[in-house]
């Protein structure tokens, strides 16, 4: 599996696995599907799963050094000793580990400036290898980076066929932060599977449209985490990465760029809202 390597030096393989969404009670199952399919990294945060991720690590026998961990630190209130330092030792519990190998804010809201001082301590102390941030827009990760001594690593955000961030890619690539796709196959939304250019690719190169997408996803330089609880999907996505797209198709595939999120607007009033005051235990 081929890795990248972070601004901090810490080598993140490029295909990961996520647990958003995956019930707790088959949590653990699935991530031990996905390490015995080959996964070595995997990412969760502080949405209910972490203790099943730290449970399905210590039930696979594989070295926990040869497992790279992401977890992510929720909208806090004000306070970086009293809330994020105590977060994070939460997270580190319920996993059962000593330190993660990447940690992130997960939304761009709230007292994050402080939060971000409280996690270069923790990187400082060696107990995340690499810190970074999620769902950032261009503005925030600039502002952030300007007024702090540690650069994030990553930027973990929407990324697929029909949001491709090629101009804030290119811009994280001068910053130095490592671009992460969540919803990949944007949760199949306006017909990805069925998507015609996607469809003719596929066939092209006798595989699937997911394995397409990782692999057009892949060869950009861009991290992905594809989810599944089927041991199938979770192989059929691993195996995605032994293949490669023309430049023609990679052209194609530029060309269903619509710049809109098929999910939510992080500039909506309303989001930012429900965001900012849901807490997290």
């Amino acid at each position: 599996m081929q890795n990248v390597t972070l601004n901090t030096g810490a080598e993140m393989p490029i295909l990961g696995f996520g647990v958003y969404q995956i019930p707790s009670q088959d949590t653990e199952q699935a991530v031990l599907h996905a390490l015995r399919a080959g996964y070595r990294s995997l990412d969760t945060a502080a949405y209910g799963n972490e203790e099943a991720v730290g449970a399905a690590i210590r039930a696979s026998g594989i070295d926990r050094e040869e497992v790279f961990v992401t977890t992510k630190l929720w909208v806090q209130d004000p306070g970086e000793e009293s809330n994020t330092l105590r977060a994070f030792e939460a997270s580190l519990g319920r996993l059962g580990l000593d330190h993660v190998d990447l940690y992130l804010i997960h939304q761009p809201y709230g007292d994050y400036y402080s939060q971000w001082r409280a996690m270069q301590r923790i990187h400082a102390e060696g107990r995340a290898r690499a810190i970074g941030v999620s769902n950032f827009p261009p503005d925030r990760l600039v502002d952030l980076i300007t007024h702090s001594e540690i650069t994030p690593a990553v930027n973990q955000i929407e990324t697929h066929p029909f949001r491709q961030n090629h101009d804030y890619h290119r811009l994280m690539i001068e910053l130095g932060v490592q671009i992460e796709s969540w919803g990949p196959f944007a949760e199949g939304r306006n017909n990805l599977f069925t998507n015609p250019v996607l469809s003719r690719i596929a066939a092209a190169h006798d595989r699937t449209v997911g394995q397409v997408v990782l692999r057009w996803l892949t060869q950009r330089g861009v991290v992905v985490i594809p989810k599944s609880v089927r041991p199938e999907r979770m192989a059929e996505n691993f195996a995605s990465q032994d293949f490669d797209l023309t430049e023609v198709e990679m052209t194609e595939i530029a060309g269903l760029d619509t710049g809109e999120s098929q999910f939510f607007d992080h500039h909506d009033p309303q989001m930012v809202r429900r965001l900012g005051t849901h807490r997290v235990d």
